[in-house]
């Protein structure tokens, strides 16, 4: 690497910085909250797209489902291409900037053009879902295991920090207008979309700097497409004869269904369930994000003392206790308890989650491809999550029912983890 080795692992964390603030403002808080109210009417919510109607907010759940099961479905021959002519950074900065744009169009989202504001939204979850197998693909490249956990942990930590940064200043936008002398009523909530993508931009741009092009020195011969095919087939046979891999892969599966789902649908739930205020929707997202930084680090302790699954097992029972407290929540309060439970836990799930994967790697240079399949797990978990989500929703009427299927997807994770652990291998015993 042209850099020093500690200058490329600060860059990689940047990324997570750059990019948090789609998951924080975009999907999380202030975008979900002002769909939600210009496609409100106040009687059945339902809105028209593409010549079908739908309730509002089954309407964002399927769009978010649709740009997770896009990405599902190229990346893994993408991965392929990236491995065998090592075009793995330049196919991260293509999904990056697809995602910092179209979070910068949501500027123009309004009552008149929710096509706009629907398909901005599944081109900025391409983006940043595309770059994020990419991304993760370099943890096994610039850190050995014995260093992945906090690693990990460092950049789970970073995004979290400057997602919350960035909304803080734009909430003060949003509820002190006069401070910037703002005079139309949706222009900072509009603004702010146009933030997160020159934030995202330019962040990246230092990280894309740093990060190595061609770690591998590949040179690519022949057609693209058939080699990264080949590529690709090569590698699930690997991962396929790997028992330890390929539990791990369906816990996380599972994993992603439920956490990924809490994740995207958390302010919709306090919106429309416990009618709570935009400001109160605003501040449980704040204590999710900064309890989580040290729930990242708790968690890369945690494996530490007692390994990586033995950790992930703990982790799911909590989220099994928190979806139970969910269905039974009814207070502000209570869902303010509840938020700093779900800070704690994700951070530490999220986190310990990708770097545990890396370890289970064998030996390899086929990282993006292996990613791929990790991504895609995570993508078509999170497709199955919101997709079921809104589904429940609109044939029961009530969001409640929908956080069973949550629990569900933790038991499963929960019987794949203890599996998991029964496999013997040198690569988690030896990097703790």
């Amino acid at each position: 690497m042209s850099h020093s080795i500690k200058r490329v692992r600060n860059a990689w964390v940047l990324y997570d910085w750059a990019n948090s603030v789609y998951s924080l403002v975009i999907t999380s808080s202030i975008f979900p909250i002002y769909y939600n109210s210009i496609t409100s009417n106040g009687t059945d919510d339902i809105v028209h797209f593409l010549g079908m109607q739908f309730k509002n907010t089954a309407l964002y759940s399927y769009s978010l489902s649709f740009s997770f099961l896009v990405v599902a479905l190229i990346t893994p021959l993408l991965s392929g291409i990236a491995d065998y002519g090592g075009y793995k950074k330049g196919f991260m900065k293509f999904f990056s900037t697809m995602g910092a744009v179209s979070c910068s169009m949501l500027y123009f989202f309004n009552e008149s053009n929710l096509w706009l504001g629907i398909l901005a939204f599944v081109f900025a979850g391409i983006g940043y879902s595309g770059s994020i197998v990419f991304y993760n693909s370099y943890l096994p490249v610039i850190a050995p295991k014995e260093k992945q956990d906090r690693l990990s942990a460092k950049g789970y930590a970073a995004g979290y920090i400057g997602g919350a940064l960035l909304l803080i200043f734009n909430l003060t936008m949003i509820m002190k207008p006069e401070w910037y002398g703002v005079t139309a009523e949706d222009f900072s909530v509009r603004f702010s979309f146009l933030l997160v993508g020159i934030w995202w931009f330019l962040f990246a741009s230092i990280t894309f700097y740093y990060l190595p092009k061609n770690v591998f020195n590949k040179k690519p011969e022949g057609n693209m497409m058939s080699n990264g095919y080949k590529e690709l087939i090569s590698v699930f046979k690997k991962l396929k004869g790997t028992p330890k891999l390929k539990n791990y892969i369906w816990a996380f599966f599972f994993i992603s269904m439920g956490v990924q789902t809490v994740m995207y649908v958390a302010a919709l739930f306090g919106d429309k369930e416990l009618k709570l205020e935009s400001e109160q929707l605003i501040i449980t997202i704040l204590i999710i994000q900064f309890v989580a930084i040290g729930g990242a680090y708790l968690f890369s302790y945690l494996s530490s003392k007692f390994g990586n699954i033995n950790t992930l097992i703990m982790a799911v029972l909590i989220w099994i206790g928190i979806c139970i407290g969910a269905y039974n929540v009814y207070t502000v309060n209570s869902f303010y308890i509840l938020a700093v439970a779900v800070g704690l836990v994700m951070g530490g799930i999220q986190s310990l989650s990708r770097s545990t994967y890396s370890k289970i790697l064998p030996k390899t240079e086929d990282h993006a491809t292996y990613f791929s399949f990790y991504d895609v797990a995570e993508k078509i978990g999170i497709v199955i999550g919101t997709a079921s989500y809104g589904m429940i929703e609109e044939l029961t009427g009530s969001m409640r029912n929908s956080v069973i299927a949550l629990i569900l997807f933790f038991v499963v994770a929960f019987y794949f983890l203890i599996r998991t652990s029964k496999y013997k291998e040198e690569s988690l015993a030896h990097a703790n």
